[in-house]
């Protein structure tokens, strides 16, 4: 058992040595961009915005102050050779992560998720996953810089300040619940935050295509804000539903535990804040027409809840979800 708790640490350490040079070649490849922007499409000669003008001069004015033209796989619009070189290396440090993760479990004899430690292992390379697997329905690599930076931060900071050796279930947490419950909540929380990079990138472009944003140029080789701020909400929507099932899911395990569905312990709170303000985003846009900045701040605010809810909540709080010191359920 002792050595496989340590092939995981090996691995996690090794993990966030790939996802270093990851990040540092996504940043290089957005620093490329922004010495290198090919011009915009210019509006037709002749063309007016009046009543006169053809509609295909009209669509093509349009598209021409948010969207950028493609160009061929070593060109701006395409994959540049920082970011080949960069996702090939985030597969690479996702297989190391994972690797940790089964070791981990393979030691312990049980799912690898109970405490603060093991939540942010399984969560991030959740997380990270979530990123590769995106990549077969939109191109969202120019989230790697953000996708690994906040990987090798947040590895950084559970595996120094928060690690604990291998220790037995609490009796709470000897439950089939255990792995529904935590798993289902941290693949929401992945959704979640790829919906967040999504969402900062969307004010960014915004800014840009409004002018109000001087250099950043690489944003000019990203989808217009109107597309990043439809991705966002897409996927925001998935982990909605997931996070919907993570509550439902946690208030049937607290009845099987402690004999009720619901006790305003201080993690139920948080996680039903957490339903609502996705909920409220979610119904806002789609009722009440929210678009833009106040779509993509509330997006962000929900996603900041779950950051406050797995460190302040988790180590600043006592309640019926900790257990022995730093061995506590996550949500």
């Amino acid at each position: 058992m002792d050595n496989l708790v340590s092939l995981s640490v090996v691995a996690v350490y090794s993990a966030m040595g790939v996802y270093t040079v990851a990040f540092l070649l996504f940043t290089l490849d957005l620093a490329k961009r922004s010495t290198e922007v090919p011009q915009r499409t210019q509006a037709p000669v002749g063309a007016s915005v009046g009543a006169s003008a053809p509609a295909e001069a009209l669509e093509q004015t349009e598209l021409s102050r948010t969207e950028l033209p493609r160009a061929d796989s070593e060109g701006l619009g395409g994959a540049t050779r920082f970011q080949r070189a960069a996702f090939a290396l985030t597969i690479l440090g996702w297989v190391l992560h994972f690797a940790a993760v089964v070791f981990r479990g393979i030691a312990a004899q049980r799912v690898p998720w109970v405490n603060l430690f093991e939540f942010g292992l399984v969560a991030t390379a959740m997380g990270v996953g979530v990123f590769l697997l995106a990549q077969l329905w939109k191109d969202l690599r120019f989230l790697g810089a953000y996708i690994t930076g906040f990987t090798v931060l947040s590895l950084g900071i559970v595996t120094v300040n928060y690690y604990v050796d291998v220790v037995p279930l609490p009796p709470a947490l000897q439950s089939a619940w255990l792995v529904i419950h935590v798993l289902v909540a941290s693949l929401a929380t992945a959704f979640f935050a790829l919906g967040a990079g999504l969402s900062v990138v969307q004010l960014l472009r915004y800014r840009r295509e409004a002018r109000a944003v001087a250099g950043l140029r690489f944003l000019d080789t990203l989808p217009g804000s109107a597309t990043l701020e439809s991705l966002a909400y897409r996927i925001n929507i998935v982990g909605f539903v997931l996070w919907t099932f993570t509550l439902i899911a946690g208030a049937i395990w607290a009845e099987r535990s402690w004999g009720r569905y619901w006790g305003w312990d201080t993690k139920e709170v948080w996680t039903f804040i957490i339903w609502t303000l996705f909920a409220g985003y979610i119904h806002a846009r789609a009722t009440r027409g929210w678009r833009g900045d106040r779509s993509a701040w509330l997006a962000i605010v929900g996603f900041s809840a779950i950051i406050f809810n797995y460190t302040v909540v988790n180590t600043m709080f006592t309640g019926l979800h900790s257990y022995s010191g730093l061995v506590t359920t996550p949500s």
